[in-house]
């Protein structure tokens, strides 16, 4: 199936948008967590150890810092497809912006476009693993496990930021070629 450049441009702006939108919301909500109890939810990302997930439920027990910490997990779903979707996007932008024959960068930035999509899987996969700790089942492996799904989910989103100032400049380079045209054409 073929979309027109309009609608992909139309979906990459939707989704980043809407991406910037929750991601401020669950920043917003989990340095307030951080600072009424001392633990973030983004602080799960570095735990390596089961003892850090223990003491993490430990100070989560009152019902008003469990319940922020549910919703912070729970809004990081919403916030994994579209963040997702925005990268692979932007990794279809610069594509076509950057390589609009046939090459072997055209492959390249093809399948760098497909990362970020694999770092939502792993982000959902490294959610379950802290969901799963903290409700209990908490050991040292399970723990290294969801460190290491993090630390490559990180690697994907950091491709992902680099998909985006592409299809940013992508978006200004053609923005700037329409002016010119337009100006040579008065």
């Amino acid at each position: 199936m073929k979309i027109t450049k309009q609608v992909l441009v139309r979906r990459w702006a939707l989704t980043t948008l809407l991406a910037l939108a929750v991601f401020a919301v669950l920043f917003w909500s989990d340095t307030r967590l951080r600072g009424l109890s001392g633990f973030a939810t983004m602080d799960l990302q570095s735990f390596t150890g089961a003892a850090q997930y223990r003491a993490a439920f430990f100070v989560w027990t009152p019902a008003a810092f469990a319940a922020r910490a549910g919703f912070n997990l729970g809004l990081d779903y919403l916030f994994i497809p579209l963040y997702a979707l925005a990268f692979f996007y932007s990794g279809i932008l610069a594509r076509e912006a950057f390589t609009p024959r046939p090459t072997r960068m055209r492959r390249l930035l093809t399948l760098l476009a497909a990362v970020p999509i694999a770092g939502g899987f792993l982000d959902a996969a490294e959610n379950g693993l802290h969901l799963a700790m903290l409700l209990g089942d908490a050991s040292d492996n399970l723990a290294r496990i969801a460190f290491t799904l993090s630390s490559a989910k990180m690697s994907a989103a950091y491709v992902g930021l680099m998909l985006l100032v592409g299809a940013v400049m992508a978006q200004v380079w053609e923005r700037k070629q329409r002016r010119l045209k337009a100006m040579t054409q008065d």
